[in-house]
């Protein structure tokens, strides 16, 4: 059996945490935290009287700095199976257990025809002028017979290709490892990222960032893209040059682009990003569905009963 003195959940935007489970249950104080802050000595003293804490996703990260100035860390609850932003080997180091929550795949790939979709029929423009008293002010674009290029046909990519196959789109596919045979299940053409870039009417990311996808979309590539193409990214910011991208929409170098994610979370009021033309934006919600977080905070409440339990789950 273990103890625990207080649980901190983090970063619980909406307010929600304590509806998805008796958290009640564990029998010690639960403070939730609504706010992300970003200075490292304010994060220390709120954290510092914590034994455990639930983090969602990546919005506060625990570098392994923040970690060595928690002397009462005992458990490390993150939403989802993995977390970049997360140092695991310091965690480990310190005898901090690190233990991940269920989650579904789904969400960000439904968010990511959301996007395509209010792009190509410009959705939002078109419901602010008939709020505003103007009837079609615009004549939108359709999906079939268009192409979609997918860079990243992991589990998300896959997903939004079969949906692009159902609007009868033609779909090409790029990343550094991916394979004719993983491509052919997707009913997608395997094609080098430049050919991907030159054919594609949309191109959506679904990559794992890392120091190897950073800016995998910059200057060059956008360069090579259709005047009249759309780029849709609800990965990470920083897959795409936000300079670069910046300048392709002002200069008419592509038609438009759907982001979900910036280099900066939540974004400052103010965020330059928020007067780029041409672009429909959304603060970070391709996982942020009623059942996933079902998912992620009635795992995270299993994971701290199993811990305290002597037996902890889902160990990352």
């Amino acid at each position: 059996m273990n103890t625990l003195n207080r649980v901190a959940i983090l970063d619980d935007y909406q307010g929600v945490a304590l509806s998805f489970g008796d958290w009640g249950a564990l029998g010690v104080p639960v403070d939730v935290f609504r706010d992300t802050i970003k200075d490292a000595d304010a994060l220390v003293a709120r954290l510092l009287p914590y034994e455990a804490i639930v983090l969602m996703r990546e919005r506060t990260p625990l570098p392994r700095a923040l970690v060595e100035r928690l002397p009462n860390l005992k458990l490390v609850v993150t939403t989802a199976g993995r977390n970049n932003s997360v140092d695991a080997a310091a965690l480990r180091e310190r005898g901090i257990a690190f233990c991940g929550t269920p989650g579904t795949v789904s969400p960000t790939s439904e968010l990511t025809w959301g996007l395509i979709l209010a792009l190509l029929r410009d959705i939002p423009a078109q419901e602010r002028a008939l709020r505003e008293g103007r009837w079609q002010t615009v004549v939108g674009q359709g999906l079939e017979g268009r192409t979609l290029g997918v860079i990243g046909l992991g589990k998300q990519g896959q997903r939004v290709a079969r949906v692009a196959r159902a609007f009868d789109m033609r779909v090409l596919a790029w990343s550094t490892n991916l394979t004719e045979e993983t491509a052919r299940a997707a009913d997608a053409t395997r094609v080098d990222k430049e050919t991907l870039l030159r054919e594609s009417d949309v191109v959506t990311l679904h990559l794992v960032l890392s120091e190897r996808s950073r800016h995998t979309v910059g200057a060059a590539e956008l360069g090579l893209m259709k005047r009249s193409a759309f780029l849709v990214n609800t990965s990470r910011g920083p897959l795409v040059d936000g300079a670069a991208l910046e300048a392709a929409l002002r200069s008419g170098g592509i038609a438009g682009a759907g982001l979900d994610v910036f280099d900066e979370e939540p974004l400052p009021a103010g965020a330059p990003v928020t007067a780029w033309p041409n672009t429909v934006l959304t603060p970070h919600l391709g996982y942020v569905t009623q059942q996933n977080y079902a998912h992620f905070y009635g795992g995270a409440l299993e994971a701290v009963k199993a811990w305290m339990a002597g037996e902890p789950i889902r160990v990352i």
